[in-house]
């Protein structure tokens, strides 16, 4: 099993972790999917932990508030359950929302991402198989887009041709919420191609559609070379770097309407050399 880190050894160690920081721990997902991939199945769920913060997490120490935590998790079924586990806490979100982020504030609207805006993300009719084949070839397609980036202008990926004008775009705790383009190119696309312009491909775990929703999980999904500054508040260093990524699409006449991110954010410091964790407990003491 692969769990995000701080968790990365011991899946179980995270279960216990959660349930020993939260008192009433619930969780609360708000869209689930199941499809194939490389002929496994594989169900994917997005949603949020919740509860009384009343114990430390990874060494954080706790608030004494109510919580949430947001999540994305993939798992592998085989003949005997659940064989694989791939998982994202979105633990930076938390300290955002706790006033405990050590680095610059997201250029994103921050807050509780929601559910779907259709309100299927749990409850759904089957799913029609010519839907699900269109909803993932629009999602490639936009993929294959955004590598035709020519490390100067946005417009060169084309992304108007994929998103619904008004779309929304549920990032990282700390990059923030993002509604339609010119918003979503201030608070996240602008200044993340900016600091890693020469992105490419990593190691797709899984990619699958379920009707109107595509899922995808890399791990990692990105390989590049940090080389400019001022993204999440950081200086280039030039390091070369992977990044842990999952996304839950929904499609919507054709379009892109609403896309959930997780980035694996306190890994990717940690190949920088961050450590966010002691840095978040510092400001907490």
């Amino acid at each position: 099993m692969n769990i995000s880190a701080p968790f990365d050894a011991d899946p179980d160690a995270a279960s216990a972790a959660l349930h020993g920081a939260f008192t009433g721990l619930e969780r609360r997902p708000h869209t689930v999917m199941e499809g194939q991939w490389q002929g496994d199945a594989w169900v994917a769920h997005f949603g949020h932990f919740w509860g009384l913060w009343t114990g430390p997490l990874a060494g954080l120490p706790p608030s004494g508030r109510p919580a949430w935590l947001r999540y994305g998790a993939f798992e592998r079924l085989g003949p005997g359950g659940i064989t694989e586990t791939l998982l994202i806490l979105d633990l930076p979100a938390l300290l955002v929302a706790h006033g405990r982020w050590p680095f610059a504030p997201p250029l994103g609207q921050s807050g509780l991402d929601p559910a779907p805006a259709s309100g299927d993300g749990l409850w759904r009719a089957a799913a029609d198989p010519a839907q699900t084949a269109a909803s993932l070839a629009l999602v490639v397609a936009m993929i294959a887009g955004l590598m035709r980036y020519d490390g100067k202008s946005l417009a060169s990926m084309e992304m108007r041709r994929f998103w619904t004008p008004d779309f929304s775009w549920y990032g990282p705790g700390p990059i923030g919420m993002a509604r339609g383009h010119a918003d979503y190119e201030r608070a996240h696309q602008g200044p993340f191609l900016a600091a890693i312009p020469d992105r490419r491909g990593g190691n797709h775990r899984c990619r699958m559609g379920d009707g109107p929703y595509v899922a995808s999980v890399g791990w990692p999904s990105i390989r590049a070379t940090h080389t400019g500054g001022d993204w999440l508040g950081l200086s280039a260093t030039g390091k070369a770097i992977t990044m842990r990524v999952m996304d839950l699409w929904r499609c919507e006449n054709g379009l892109l309407a609403e896309n959930w991110v997780f980035i694996d954010i306190i890994e990717l410091f940690g190949q920088l050399g961050i450590d966010v964790l002691a840095r978040a407990a510092a400001m907490a003491r």
